[in-house]
C-alpha cells in the first residue's frame, strides 16, 4: 500500500483556484438573457470553460500537492478527457438555466449535472494515474456523488435566486468548496497500490508537463477572475450624481427628478402615476412608472429598463405588475412587462415576436412569447 504526503501550500492554492473559477464562471452568465441568441451561447461557452477549467485545475493542483514515494505520471487521454467532461457538463447546466428557465426543477437538474460533473472529472482523471493503481471505495463514490449533488443545487439556488454580486459570490464560495470537498472525500476513500505488471505504453504526461498545463490554466482563470471581479470591488464605490439630491430654490426644498441618472427631461413624470422602487449604493430610490420602458424578471426580483440604464428593483415581476396601470404596461412574456407607449415596432417571428424600442440604450427589445402574441397585437392595433 502506497501512502502519499501532501504539500499544504498547494492544497490551499487548489482551494483558491476553485473559488476563483466558480466566481468567474457564474459571473460570466450574469445578464446574458439580454443578449442575442448567438452572444448568449458564446458567453455560456466562456463560462463553461472558466468553471470547467477551474474544476479541472483544482483537481490537478491538488494532485500535484501529493508526493508519492514512486515516480507518477498521467495518461494523456484521461487527463485531457477529464477536462472536456468538466467543461461539457458545466455547459449543459448553464444551457438549462438560460434557455429552460430557473424554476426549482431546472435548478435541481442543472445543479445535479453541475455537481456530478465534478465527480465524473475526478474519477476519470484519477483513472489516468500511471505508476500506481488507484482503488476506489464504493463509500467514497457515494459520498462524493451525494455531496456534489447537494452543494451543486444549493450553489445554483443561491447565485440564481437574485443575480447580485453578493449572491454570485456566495454561490461561488459554496460551489468552489464543494469541488474541494468532492476531491478530498474521494481521495480519503481511495487507496494506492504499486503496479507489479507493466502497463502498456500509451501517451503520458509527466509531473513537470502537468504542472505547466495546470499553471497555464490557473493563470488564465486568475486573469478572468480579475476582470470579472471588478463588480465585486467597485460595486458600491460610485458616488450619487447631483440629480439624486434635493434641489434648493429660494430657501425651499424641491424634490429632485425621480430618475437618478441620465437625461430624462423628455419624459416628465406624472405625479398621479405609481412609482417603483429601485436600489443603488445601499439606498432605495423611486421612479415614476412612465419613465420605465420595460421590466424583466430576475429571480425573485426585477430589472427596470429606462432609456439610459438598467436599475435593480426589489419587487418580483408579479408584485410590480399589480402596482402598474394596465393601460400602460403590457405583459409580453412570463419574464417581461413592457410600457406600450415605448414600443416603436413589433417584429413577428414564426411562433413568437419581439417588441422593439427606439433610443433605448439599456435594452434592444423585449420578447413576446407565443401565448402573448394575440394580446400584444390587439393592444398595438395590428
Amino acid at each position: 500500500m502506497i501512502i502519499p504526503s501532501y504539500n499544504i501550500m498547494l492544497v490551499i492554492a487548489s482551494v483558491l483556484v476553485s473559488i476563483m473559477a466558480s466566481y468567474t464562471g457564474l459571473t460570466l452568465t450574469r445578464g446574458i438573457s439580454e443578449l442575442s441568441d448567438r452572444q448568449r451561447k458564446f458567453m455560456i461557452v466562456l463560462a463553461a470553460m472558466a468553471l470547467g477549467g477551474g474544476i479541472w485545475s483544482m483537481h490537478f493542483v491538488a494532485m500535484l500537492a501529493m508526493s508519492f514515494p514512486i515516480p507518477i505520471s498521467y495518461g494523456a487521454a484521461h487527463t485531457l478527457g477529464s477536462a472536456l467532461i468538466a467543461v461539457l457538463m458545466c455547459g449543459i447546466a448553464f444551457l438549462i438555466l438560460h434557455y429552460s428557465g430557473r424554476s426549482w426543477i431546472h435548478i435541481i437538474v442543472a445543479g445535479t449535472i453541475l455537481g456530478n460533473g465534478i465527480v465524473a472529472m475526478h474519477y476519470v482523471g484519477m483513472s489516468g494515474i500511471r505508476g500506481c493503481l488507484p482503488i476506489f471505495s464504493p463509500i467514497g463514490v457515494v459520498l462524493a456523488i451525494a455531496g456534489a449533488t447537494i452543494t451543486g443545487i444549493i450553489a445554483l439556488r443561491v447565485s440564481y435566486a437574485a443575480r447580485s454580486t453578493q449572491r454570485i459570490l456566495a454561490g461561488a464560495v459554496i460551489f468552489g468548496l464543494s469541488v474541494v470537498f468532492v476531491h478530498f472525500v474521494a481521495m480519503y476513500w481511495t487507496q494506492f497500490e504499486a503496479i507489479l505488471v507493466r502497463v502498456p505504453a500509451t501517451p503520458i504526461i509527466d509531473n513537470g508537463t502537468l504542472a505547466l498545463l495546470v499553471m497555464l490554466s490557473a493563470f488564465v482563470i486568475c486573469g478572468m477572475f480579475l476582470l470579472t471581479s471588478a463588480n465585486l470591488v467597485f460595486a458600491n464605490t460610485g458616488s450619487i450624481p447631483s440629480e439624486q439630491h434635493d434641489l434648493t430654490t429660494n430657501g425651499e426644498t424641491t424634490p429632485a427628478p425621480s430618475l437618478a441618472h441620465g437625461d430624462h427631461a423628455e419624459l416628465p413624470a406624472s405625479p398621479e402615476l405609481p412609482r417603483l422602487p429601485y436600489e443603488r449604493d445601499k439606498k432605495t430610490y423611486f421612479i415614476s412608472c412612465d419613465q420605465v420602458v420595460a421590466i424583466r424578471a430576475d429571480g425573485h426580483y426585477t430589472q427596470l429598463y429606462t432609456k439610459d440604464e438598467k436599475l435593480f428593483c426589489p419587487l418580483s415581476i408579479s408584485d410590480a405588475e399589480t402596482r402598474l396601470p394596465p393601460e400602460i404596461f403590457l405583459r409580453t412574456h412570463r419574464s417581461y412587462l413592457v410600457n406600450i407607449n415605448a414600443i416603436v415596432s413589433f417584429e413577428r417571428h414564426k411562433d413568437n415576436g419581439m417588441c422593439q424600442f427606439d433610443g433605448v440604450t439599456s435594452l434592444k427589445g423585449a420578447p413576446v412569447s407565443r401565448s402573448y402574441v394575440p394580446v400584444v397585437k390587439e393592444r398595438l392595433g395590428i
